[in-house]
Order: C-alpha cells, then structure tokens, then sequence
C-alpha cells in the first residue's frame, strides 16, 4: 500500500499528468511486489473501459461539440437575453440561465465554460462589467453542466457504483434548479451593492416571445401525457404526433429557441418513458445536435462537422485513459487491502452519517483539486462506498455530494480545468482568476451543505416517479 500511495504522490510531484501518475505507481507496485502478473495491467485497462455505459462518454462529448459548432450556443445566449437580461445585473442572470439550459445538452463543466463562456465573457466586459465578476459567475454557473442532467460524471459513478444512471440523471434536476436560484440571488446582490442596472430594456414583446417558447416546449411533454393518460394513444403515437406539430409551429413562426430548448426534454422524457437507456440518450443527443445543425438551422458545414468529430476524438482519448489508468490504481487499492484499511480507518473515527459526510467533502473538496474528475471517482468510489452502504446513505445521494464536490473542485488551483479554460479566455493571469472565482464559492458552498444534510432536494423526484426503492 506504501508503494501504490507514495508512488503515485511522488511521479505527482515530478510533475507527472494525474493518469500517468496512476498507471506508473501500479506498475511499480506490480513489479516491485512481484505478486501480480505483468498481463494484469493490459487485463485491468481493458476491463476498465469495456463497458456499455461507457459509450455514453463520446456522444456526450460529441453532442457539446456539436451545439457549439452549430452555433446553438449563441440562439440560447439570444433567447436568455431575452427572458432575464431586463433584471437588475442582467446579463449576470443570463449567464445563469444560458449555463442551465447548454447544461441540459452538454453534460460537462468545461463544455459550458468554453462554449457559452467565451460569448459571455465577452458581452459582459463590452457592458461594462468588469472582467473578474463576467469570469467569476461564468465559472460558478459552468458548475451546473454536470449537474443538471446529462451528466458525464454522473455516467462514470454509475458505472463504478453499480447504481441507476437514469436515476442520478432525474436526482440532479432539483439540486441544479436550486443552484441557479442561489447564483441569481448572488447576482442580484452584486447588483444592488453596485448600482447595475438592467442591460437590455424591458419589453413584453421579448419576454412574452420567450415566455411562449418556455410554455411551447413544456406543452410538449403534457401533451403527451395528456394523449395517453386520457386518450388511451400509445406513448409512441402521441409523441409523434407532439413532435410533428411542434415541428410545423416552429417552422411556421420561426422561434428562436424552441429546438435547442427541446434537448433536456428528449432526453430525460425519453429516458422516463423507456425509450432509451441514457446510454442510448447521447446518441440521441448527437442525433438532435446533427438534426438542428444541419436541417433546422443549418449552419452547420462539413468543415465544422469534421472539426467537432476530431475535437471529440482527442477528449474522449484523454478521458478513457485516465479511465484505464484509474481503474488499474483502484483495482490494486482493493486487492492490497488498502481501501478496506481506510474504510475502516474512517469508520474507526465516527459511525455517525452526519459526521462522515462532512469528512467526505473535505476530502472529495481536497482531492477535486489536485486530481481529475473521472480519475476521482473512479478511486474514491471503491473507498468510500462501502462506509456509504453500511451506514445508510442513499448511493445516489452521495452521487450528488461527490459530483458537486469535485465540480467546486475545477475552479481551483493546481489543476482545476474550468479554471484554466477561463484564464485563457479572458486572458487573465491563474491567479487574478482565482481570486476573481472566490467569491463565488459562498453559493456553491451553500448548495453543497444544504445538498448534504437535506438529501430530500436530491431525492424527491426519483422516489415521485418510481426509480428508487
């Protein structure tokens, strides 16, 4: 255990990509020990990404990509504008609420924070705003792309829980909703201690034009409840039916946003009715990314369809060998007895749930920023799970807990990617971004503990509709 923890501390240290630190720490356990066969660590790194849900990670990747490179991000920067840029720090609340609605499609922190971000860094320095306040509520917003359902996290923890993803999909909605409310109140409050006020002028035009696409989209899932409930229509017929005539009213009027803002709704209505597993509702995402690009707005080119594909090759290359890499290191961890030396380690030190799951976000807080995302679950899941059944919790509660932890963890320093990727595009210093983000982190702190200790905001709605037992 030594040897596989210090190992893997020291080539950290040296500088080593987290991945590499793993995978070299294992191999030196393997060959120092002696007592593992060389075969093991291809065995591992195959056993590691050789699973179903796992698909899900490209066509995530390849959805994000493709919204942004068919310029959905900017109809649903346009239509936020149009519903919240009238509040006070207008375009402060638009930044949330553009973050909400590509969190919906993306399922990634970064993909939020490199697609919308560079549209809204910019707008709201050309507002006036300053560059600290556009970057530091762009980073906490980015935070809500794994939240709110997809989630790439949320498909990794599944996978390595052994729990429902559909159901950390649906248990993510709530806690993303309450997040946004505490980020605009955030806002609101810079606002009124600054004197902001609106950024566009109120008019009904706009807000009723945007209201109507909001009322267009929900109508859509209703109908369909409606129709089968009620009508006796099969599921099938009466969203097809849905679909088309939404279909002709939005190339009928034109709407702004109404197909962008349908994404959500396919893919956790599909999941709900069983049309899909949500490893089938990315491909569904790529497939309605690829529908609005090139047939609906089309204005998405082959060059640009080329670039989105090779730009989710390389992520996901990265991501599934930080996979490999972790899935060898957590396996060794579990086979050395170490894992079970910290879970009882930890158990030695309180058996009260409530105790536990504050020392768990300090330690998911503290490892979220020196360690990747997926690298992270994919070592603290087998740690930390077992203490998480034995004393009761909810797995797809804690879901919630070590994705929000480890999501605060990218805007930190050494290693927290959304971070960097908002340096680059304001073109600030780490530390002036850093600084910039820290206030920031007293809503998602708030949302974090109220997440934790009220586990009735994350489970609600999948005990309402059935997926939990």
């Amino acid at each position: 255990m030594a040897i596989l923890i210090l190992g893997f501390l020291a080539l950290m240290l040296f500088g080593l990509p987290v991945a590499v630190a793993m995978a070299g720490s294992s191999l030196i356990y393997i060959l120092v020990s002696g007592s593992v066969p060389d075969i093991v660590v291809a065995q591992r790194m195959i056993a590691g990404i050789e699973s179903f849900p796992l698909l899900a990670v490209p066509f995530f990747i390849l959805a994000g990509n493709l919204m942004n490179v068919a310029g959905i991000t900017g109809r649903i920067y346009d239509f936020a504008v149009a519903l919240v840029g009238w509040m006070k720090g207008g375009l402060g609340q638009v930044n949330i609420i553009g973050s909400v609605i590509f969190s919906g499609m993306s399922g990634t922190a970064i993909a939020d924070a490199a697609g919308l971000g560079a549209i809204e860094i910019k707008a709201m320095k050309d507002h006036g705003y300053s560059t600290e306040f556009s970057v530091g509520v762009t980073a906490a917003s980015a935070t809500l792309g794994p939240i709110i359902p997809p989630s790439l996290p949320f498909v990794i923890y599944g996978m390595m829980a052994n729990v429902s993803i559909g159901a950390l999909f649906v248990a993510g909605i709530l806690p993303g909703l309450f997040m946004t409310l505490l980020m605009m109140l955030t806002v609101s409050y810079f606002a009124r201690k600054n004197g902001w006020g609106a950024d566009t002028p109120f008019l009904w035009s706009r807000l009723g034009q945007a209201t109507l696409e909001i009322i267009i989209v929900l109508a859509f899932p209703m109908a369909v409840w409606l129709l089968t409930t009620y009508a006796g229509v099969s599921v099938n017929l009466a969203a097809g039916g849905a679909f088309a005539l939404l279909l002709a009213l939005d190339w009928y009027f034109n709407f702004s946003a109404v197909m962008a803002l349908m994404a959500p709704v396919i893919l956790i209505g599909g999941m709900t009715m069983g049309w899909f597993t949500p490893t089938e509702a990315a491909m569904a995402a790529v497939i309605w990314a690829l529908f609005l690009g090139l047939v609906r707005y089309r204005s998405m080119t082959f060059k640009t369809l080329a670039k989105a594909t090779f730009d989710t090759i390389e992520t996901t290359a990265s991501v599934l060998f930080i996979v490999t890499a972790a899935s060898i290191f957590a396996w060794l961890l579990t086979t050395t007895q170490a894992a079970q030396l910290l879970a009882d380690w930890i158990l030695s030190v309180t058996q009260n749930k409530w105790v536990f799951l504050l020392l768990a976000n300090v330690l998911i807080l503290f490892v979220g920023c020196f360690i990747d995302t997926i690298a992270a679950i994919t070592i603290l899941v087998p740690i930390l799970l077992p203490i998480v059944l034995k004393l009761h919790i909810d797995p797809i509660h804690f879901g919630l807990i070590m994705t929000l932890n480890l999501m605060v963890g990218l805007l930190h320093p050494p290693l927290g990617m959304v971070l960097f990727v908002l340096a680059r595009i304001s073109k600030m210093s780490v530390e002036r971004t850093t600084m910039a983000i820290v206030p920031w982190l007293v809503p998602l702190l708030l949302a974090l503990v109220a997440i934790t200790y009220v586990p009735q905001i994350t489970l609600w709605l999948p005990q309402y509709m059935g997926m939990l037992k």
